[in-house]
């Protein structure tokens, strides 16, 4: 297993990567499904506690066996068979995502992230034995700092529920966010900028697959029950307006030119936690207006309506972060802050907010692409 060429020719996507990706996207249509059920209780707080665990446990395993991927891919048979162990985990963390939320029962959820990070360090060793000098240290840190950090989730299981609890577990997700800076403090891994753009735009489209494919659901059971059509076409039509522009705006530029040190590489890759985090929570917020249009959601028009558009603002003013403020001038770059700001007044329009989003969204693209034309 020895370290890919960061220059490498036409580096792309493996199925064995898509198939990974599939497999993730699982345990996100859970996350989004129980939010969108603890806010439309009126459990907004209890919901976004339990989305920010299991989304975090999904994002940061993704998000490390893509960056190994992008530099150790040997595609042989025992580099495969742990890749399927890591997408086993996953599906073991997303059956106990509804406990997580439910009955704050971490035991599953915690099992199969076991699973994942483990199946990582095995993956690090076996990098470590085909290194020397110091891509070996680096292999080798990873390997130790993240087995240590699995030792803090384990301990976690015995911490009683309450302010206890989730002190450690903060400090277990702020351990994880520190082993690629100090693994990788000396010695840099052979990640290639354009394969990690595309992998990373990947999963950004099917996250927001998922988002529809949520949202279609619900409508479907609204409509079964209720025939409230009239009430559910808006937040319909708004809601494939803020997708198809979440889409339309994630690519609007190329970005691997950016990524050019691990400097840049780590913020704009843990900035897509909130990027890939909000795409799917528009999904449950759908649900949750859905929910609401047809008088099965126990919260206010204007709170269902935020259920929509928060996501969708914190989406665009990220994306803009991770992405435009870097290729964009002059006017273009207050297009993205300023959609955002106005998609966010649109929860004070309460049922029409979504549709209003919705085009607020559209018109983000129409002015972005209007202004990219003059040049």
């Amino acid at each position: 297993m020895r370290a890919r060429s960061r220059d490498e020719d036409h580096r792309a996507a493996t199925p064995l990567e898509l198939f990974f990706d599939l497999c993730f996207v699982v345990a996100v249509a859970q996350a989004g499904k129980q939010l969108a059920h603890a806010v439309a209780e009126g459990h907004v707080g209890h919901g976004v506690y339990g989305y920010f665990m299991a989304f975090f446990a999904i994002w940061w395993a993704w998000m490390n066996f893509t960056w190994f991927a992008s530099a150790y891919d040997c595609d042989d048979v025992p580099y495969r068979i742990t890749t399927l162990v890591q997408i086993a985990g996953v599906l073991v963390l997303a059956a106990g995502v509804p406990r997580l939320f439910d009955q704050q029962d971490l035991t599953l959820a915690v099992v199969g992230y076991l699973l994942m990070r483990l199946a990582m360090v095995t993956q690090w060793l076996r990098a470590a034995r085909s290194e020397t000098g110091g891509a070996r240290t680096m292999a080798l840190r990873y390997a130790a700092g993240i087995t240590v950090v699995q030792l803090g989730w384990v301990a976690v299981l015995f911490v009683p529920e309450g302010a206890a609890r989730t002190a450690v577990v903060l400090l277990c997700i702020l351990a994880e966010l520190a082993v690629p800076a100090l693994a990788e403090a000396k010695v840099q891994s052979s990640w290639h900028p354009r394969h990690i753009a595309e992998r990373y735009g990947l999963f950004t489209i099917i996250v927001l697959g998922e988002t529809v494919a949520a949202a279609t659901v619900a409508m479907q059971t609204a409509l079964d029950e209720h025939e409230a059509l009239d009430e559910l076409l808006p937040i319909a039509g708004g809601g494939l307006l803020i997708c198809f522009g979440a889409w339309w705006i994630y690519f609007a530029e190329p970005i691997h030119q950016h990524l050019r040190s691990n400097r840049q590489a780590f913020l704009w890759g843990y900035g897509h936690y909130l990027v890939l985090g909000s795409a799917a929570a528009v999904g449950a917020g759908l649900e949750v207006a859905i929910e609401h249009a047809v008088g099965q959601a126990h919260l206010s028009a204007t709170a269902a309506t935020a259920a929509v558009t928060v996501p969708a603002a914190l989406y665009l003013l990220t994306v803009w972060a991770l992405h435009s403020r870097h290729v964009k001038q002059g006017a273009a770059q207050a297009v993205l802050p300023v959609s955002a700001a106005a998609v966010l007044a649109c929860t004070a329009l309460g049922g029409a907010g979504v549709l209003a989003a919705g085009l607020a969204v559209a018109a983000t693209v129409a002015v972005g692409t209007a202004l990219a034309t003059r040049g």
